[in-house]
Parts: structure tokens; C-alpha cells; sequence
């Protein structure tokens, strides 16, 4: 036998191997994460069926108008920990679909489908409108088609750095690539490694909630929740931008909150967004953090409770 049939035969029993080793491995992290995920922490609030499938919702305090906490995308209602505990009378965070403690919703995931089951998601719960509508990112997608779908239930919507759905090429080329990162995610949530491994993996952003929580709130399901809402980000911006006229809010009180040290395009976008409401201003924080509700937390509440 020749040296290099040699060599290759070697090649082929280690890469055999080690592909044995990596499934035996993958195998193992399953079963401890199958095991491990029976000592997860109890659903904070409770599950509420909402057509075929029921969604998480914590609700705090008592008074009106109720506020809802709507979180970005990858992230769920441990993302408003410090928020709710900060703000007084009633307080909503939940999980859209398949994020966190929520179970998974039909397809496709875009925003429009999102509000209509946080629509529902309230009136199941027993929570009487109107509402200030709290979303961060992606999250104000959402609240803004709410708005736009419900005004008589909306009373105020405070906007934290949200997504801009005039960025179609930008959402159009990062949908691929955040599929991508989140199936990693959701595959190495699968086995085990978020539950060893939180720290490296748990955004550095996240609450004491969420890093408690971590196995469940960057979970599988999660990571899923997220992949699907990426893959649909575009046609949420086409739903979005489908609502946006002069005066679409009228006077109904607006506050858009962005971090400090934003290209003019993010600036002009926030003004055009206030503009919408004849009640409308942007606020600046002091943070170039894109969660200012973690970085300066008692700006948001403040923003909120203009509103409320």
C-alpha cells in the first residue's frame, strides 16, 4: 500500500472518530438538557390560550391604563425586570410566541400577526384597555400596528430605539444571517451548552431575571421564536410602513426614545415618527445603548409615566 493510501486510510478513521465523538457528545448534552430542564424556574405569571395555543403574561400592580411591555427581538418579558418593578400601577410584560414561557404560534411570524394575538393575549386575560404600549426594537413593530389596528385602545405608545421599517435592504441582507446565528443558538441551547455555558452565551444586556433564567428565556424555543420573526422581518416592515401617514396618531400622547450618538438618518426617522402624533417628542438618553430601558431605566419609566 502506497504512503498516501496510507495517510488517507489515518484521515478517514479520524474524521470518522471525531464525528463519533461529536455525536456521542451532541447525544449527551440532549439527555442533560432533557433532564436538567425539570428544575427550570416556574412560570412567573401565567399562560393564556389564545386560539390554538397559549401565550405567558406577568401582570403587577393595579390602576389604569394598564401599561404592556412589548421586548425586541431575541428577548422576552425577563428583558423588563427592572421596568416593571420600577413602574407603579398595572404592568404587563408577556412572551410573543414561542419565546420564553409562551408556546409556539402559527406561521408566518410577522409583526401584524403579533399585535393581533397581544390583542387577543389582553382581552383573554381580563385586562381592560386602553393601553400604553411600551415597545423596544422590534417590539415597536408591534405595538405600532397595534395602535394603528386598536386606537380606541391605545393610550399612549412610548417607542425605545426602534426598528426603522425603511430599511429594507438592511432587513433584506440580515435575515439570513440572523436565521443562521439563531439556529446555532437553538442548537447548542438543545444540548446543554446555554445551561453550562450561560455566561459566554446570555447577552451581556440581559436582566438578573433573564441571566436566572437563561435556560428558558435564551432556550430552544426561543432561538426558534426569534429565527422565525428574522425570516419575516421584511414583510413586518411593509405592514408597518403601510400604516405611516401625516397625523396617523392624532393626539394621542408619543414618546421616541433613542440612544445618544445616532447617525442623522436614526435621528430623522425618531422626528418623523413623533411627527406623527400631534403630541409626539423624541427624547435623547445619555447612553449609546441600544437597551436604554437597562442602561438608564429611570429615563423610560419617566417616558412612560409622560404618557400614562
Amino acid at each position: 500500500m502506497s504512503k498516501r493510501a496510507v495517510v488517507a486510510r489515518v484521515l478517514r478513521r479520524v474524521v470518522a472518530w471525531c464525528a463519533a465523538v461529536v455525536v456521542l457528545a451532541a447525544l449527551a448534552g440532549f439527555c442533560y438538557e432533557s433532564v436538567a430542564r425539570q428544575g427550570d424556574p416556574p412560570v412567573p405569571g401565567r399562560l393564556v390560550a389564545v386560539g390554538g395555543h397559549r401565550l405567558h403574561v406577568h401582570c403587577t400592580g393595579a390602576g389604569a391604563p394598564t401599561v404592556v411591555l412589548e421586548a425586541g427581538l431575541a428577548e422576552s418579558s425577563a428583558s423588563w425586570e427592572v421596568i416593571q418593578r420600577g413602574l407603579p400601577g398595572r404592568v404587563c410584560a408577556y412572551d410573543r410566541a414561542g419565546y420564553a414561557w409562551s408556546e409556539d404560534g402559527p406561521a408566518p411570524r410577522t409583526a401584524d400577526r403579533a399585535a393581533a394575538e397581544l390583542r387577543a393575549l389582553l382581552a383573554a386575560a381580563g385586562e381592560a384597555g386602553p393601553y400604553v404600549l411600551v415597545g423596544h426594537s422590534y417590539g415597536g413593530t408591534i405595538v405600532r400596528l397595534f395602535a394603528h389596528h386598536w386606537p380606541a385602545l391605545t393610550a399612549g405608545l412610548v417607542l425605545i430605539d426602534v426598528t426603522d421599517e425603511n430599511a429594507t435592504e438592511a432587513l433584506q441582507v440580515s435575515r439570513p444571517l440572523l436565521a443562521a446565528q439563531f439556529t446555532v443558538n437553538q442548537v447548542l441551547a438543545r444540548v446543554g451548552v446555554l445551561r453550562l455555558f450561560g455566561d459566554a452565551l446570555v447577552p451581556a444586556e440581559a436582566t438578573a431575571a433573564a441571566r436566572a433564567s437563561a435556560p428558558v428565556v435564551y432556550g430552544a424555543g426561543s432561538m426558534g421564536a426569534a429565527r422565525a420573526e428574522a425570516w419575516a422581518a421584511a414583510d413586518s416592515a411593509a405592514q408597518v410602513r403601510a400604516t405611516v401617514r401625516p397625523g396617523a396618531w392624532g393626539e394621542l400622547p408619543v414618546v421616541v426614545v433613542i440612544p445618544s450618538g445616532q447617525p442623522a438618518t436614526a435621528v430623522d426617522q425618531a422626528g418623523r415618527l413623533a411627527a406623527l402624533s400631534s403630541r409626539g417628542r423624541v427624547v435623547v438618553a445619555g447612553t449609546t445603548d441600544h437597551y436604554v430601558q437597562h442602561a438608564q431605566p429611570d429615563l423610560v419609566i419617566d417616558a412612560i409615566g409622560s404618557v400614562r
